[in-house]
Formats: structure tokens, sequence, C-alpha cells
């Protein structure tokens, strides 16, 4: 995520481009600008973690999910769908994961031309290191909203959602 900027526009230089532009939503833009940088130091903070262990934040979204179904298994087709990328990235990410040792590749049973994706051991061990340290980092992070105020933001969140589903109609 590239989003870092830190001079945000002040609510006095929204009004004044509101002269001009008068779809200009002044608490709705100071909202976004601010969400997106945000996100954008969460997942500054979030990669720096990964980046220790020599993980990218790709690789990290396919071993978590992979973590998630150690029992199965995943085809690449499934990870690109679940991880919200395409099947050319997962296709990078697991040949690279799989020369590190952390992924291997079973054939499907009634298939040949696809593989199964699996945690390797090694791979196994890696998130058992490295998602305490995540999710310590993620508890850190949203240490200063109390319980009831984490489950607002998740509401908000939720209602902002439906609102990129309708900007998507513009």
């Amino acid at each position: 995520m590239d989003f870092d900027m830190r001079d945000l526009p002040t609510r006095e230089m929204l009004q004044k481009f509101s002269e001009r532009i008068p779809e200009i939503d002044i608490t709705a833009t100071e909202a976004m600008l601010l969400f997106l940088r945000t996100s954008s130091n969460i997942f500054r903070v979030s990669t720096q973690r990964y980046e220790q262990y020599g993980i990218s934040s790709g690789k990290f979204a396919l071993l978590i999910l992979l973590y998630r179904y150690q029992d199965t298994g995943l085809l690449a087709t499934e990870l690109a769908e679940r991880a919200g990328i395409t099947k050319a990235t997962v296709t990078g990410l697991i040949e690279r994961m799989e020369r590190d040792g952390l992924v291997s590749r079973q054939d499907h049973p009634s298939d040949r031309r696809m593989s199964i994706i699996h945690l390797t051991d090694e791979g196994t061990s890696l998130m058992n290191d490295l998602l305490p340290i995540h999710f310590t980092s993620t508890s850190r992070i949203m240490s200063h909203l109390s319980e009831a105020e984490r489950e607002i933001l998740l509401g908000l969140m939720q209602k902002i959602q439906l609102g990129i589903s309708e900007a998507e109609k513009i």
C-alpha cells in the first residue's frame, strides 16, 4: 500500500475546495484520507514484522490461508480467490515459497493438471513462530480502543464496505 500522505488537507482547505467543487463532502473526505493513512501505517507495521522472517505480505497472506487449511491444502485457484490476487501472482509466490521449502505441491487425486498446495513442516514452524508476533502486534495496534469501540469500528467498516459497492457502480 503506497498511501503515505503526511500532510493531509485541513478542514479549512477542504472548505475552500468545496467552493469550486460542490460535490466535496468535507467530513467524508477527512475520514477517508485519515482511514487511508491509518491503513497504510498498519500495513507498514505488519510488513516490517514479516520481513524480519524474509516473508512478503503476499507470501504471508498465502501462508495464513494454508495454515488455516492444513488438513486439506488448497488449489492455486482457491488461494488466488481467497487472497484476492491473480492466479499468475499466486503461481509466482507458490514457486518462491516452494523453493524456500515452505510449501509443497501434491497431485490432485482426480485431475493431474492441478496440484494441491500444502504447508511443509518448515512452513508450519514458521507460522507457529510468526503468528504470535502478528497477533501481538494486532492487539497493540488496537489497544487504545475498548472492546465496545472495536465492535463499533467493525460495524462502521462493514458499512464502508457497502459504500464501496455503491461507488463501484459510478
